[in-house]
């Protein structure tokens, strides 16, 4: 059976600790979409690694990660991240395989999406100016490289065909950027992943499925971000639900069994979109300030505000989420008062359910308030020994849901997680 781990929020939510966490129970650790946007933060022999496309079992010498078809990738990205991780004593050759249906990000994906957005002007969406979103565009109008193509002889031939058709897009929108570097990088990349295990991903991972082998799906970004079901258009451009975990690595949906869904003790967001109960005041700041709130991918600050249970329980029913691990318990650890969105007002009306088009929307967000725990939880290891303030508020959550809280994460190390039994 397979195993999927996804964000419920905006992103950033911490699951690269968390796969690192459960990754020991698994056999096979596989990401099913995305591309470099992700950043998934470890903490490994006290020092901090940030994974953008590597599944984050590679640190475990005896797992494999599988970049499923359903991923976007950066041949540039995935060198350098690779030349990180071997500084750890890795040998990621051997343990990291890639399905040859992936799509490839070129040189001049990435000058698109940056020409998309200057376009766009005081609207644009806040891409990361990866290439991610003209490479999917790529992929659904059938004219995408993918890793397979990497093998053939006539690769470059492909590859120039492909640039001569963005050119003329560019062009048309009267942007010029020089890509001459990135093309060096590009195909020095290519050269480089000529060395990988470049397999038939959907056979692969089927046949571990048969034998009985145990498979974590990774998600990237968060589901508030899915490109059919967030907060359109200020989107990502692939499904990051546990739907797209079938398409992204060519699995049936009987085969899925526990979805594992982990959100912050209160809310992020990077870049452009709605976010209703973003804080524009000192909380926000603090939240921002002790919860070292910053891009891992971009650096640039995220925007917080308190938890809104509204969108995390749409995510959960979306997701078919099975148990939830809460991430960043710590931060709040200082905050004498805790509040939850449980309501959204709009025009007057309370109302529990997420709006099609939120971007054109006054939503007043409806709070209940708790009392904070005023305790530092970082060295807590039983949930027996978390204040009762805290249990609280899980409880409360817990209830509102319909799907209980099973780990807490309260801090940033590889063993700061309280299991709830």
């Amino acid at each position: 059976m397979v195993d999927v781990l996804l964000g419920l929020q905006w992103g950033d939510e911490g699951k690269g600790k968390i796969v690192d966490y459960f990754a020991p129970a698994y056999d096979v650790i596989a990401r099913f979409q995305g591309g470099p946007n992700a950043g998934h933060t470890l903490y490994v022999k006290d020092k901090k690694v940030v994974l953008h496309q590597i599944p984050s079992g590679i640190f475990h010498s005896d797992i494999i990660n599988l970049i499923g078809n359903g991923v976007v990738l950066d041949p540039v990205t995935l060198k350098r991240e690779c030349e990180t991780v071997a500084t750890f004593g890795v040998d990621y050759a051997k343990n990291l395989y890639i399905s040859e249906r992936t799509n490839l990000i070129l040189p001049t994906h990435r000058a698109l999406d940056k020409a998309s957005e200057v376009l766009k002007g005081n609207d644009k969406i806040g891409s990361t100016l990866k290439g991610i979103g003209p490479a999917y565009m790529d992929k659904t109008g059938r004219n995408a490289l993918r890793v397979g193509d990497i093998l053939d002889k006539n690769f470059t031939s492909q590859y120039i065909r492909l640039r001569l058709k963005h050119q003329k897009l560019l062009d048309s929108m009267q942007f010029h950027e020089d890509i001459s570097a990135w093309e060096d990088e590009f195909f020095e990349g290519v050269e480089f992943m000529r060395r990988f295990k470049i397999i038939n991903g959907e056979y692969f991972i089927n046949e571990k499925i048969s034998e009985g082998k145990k498979v974590l799906a990774e998600g990237a970004q968060g589901s508030m971000l899915d490109v059919d079901f967030g907060t359109f258009p200020f989107v990502t451009s692939s499904n990051t639900i546990s739907a797209g975990v079938c398409t992204g690595l060519g699995v049936a949906p009987q085969k899925i069994k526990e979805v594992i869904g982990v959100t912050k003790a209160y809310c992020t967001r990077v870049g452009s979109g709605p976010f209703p109960t973003e804080l524009h005041d000192g909380v926000g700041d603090e939240l921002r300030k002790t919860g070292n709130e910053f891009g891992a991918t971009t650096g640039r600050p995220r925007r917080c505000g308190w938890i809104d249970l509204v969108a995390l329980k749409f995510a959960c029913m979306i997701n078919g989420v099975t148990q939830l691990v809460m991430t960043k318990a710590d931060v709040l650890d200082a905050f004498t008062e805790l509040k939850v969105c449980e309501n959204y007002n709009i025009n007057g009306k309370l109302q529990q359910q997420v709006p099609y088009q939120m971007a054109k929307l006054a939503i007043d967000p409806v709070y209940t308030s708790f009392k904070g725990w005023d305790t530092d939880i970082t060295e807590t290891t039983s949930f027996a020994s978390v204040p009762q303030a805290m249990k609280d508020y899980i409880n409360h959550i817990n209830g509102y849901l319909g799907a209980e809280i099973k780990y807490i994460s309260n801090g940033p190390g590889r063993d700061q997680i309280i299991p709830v039994l």
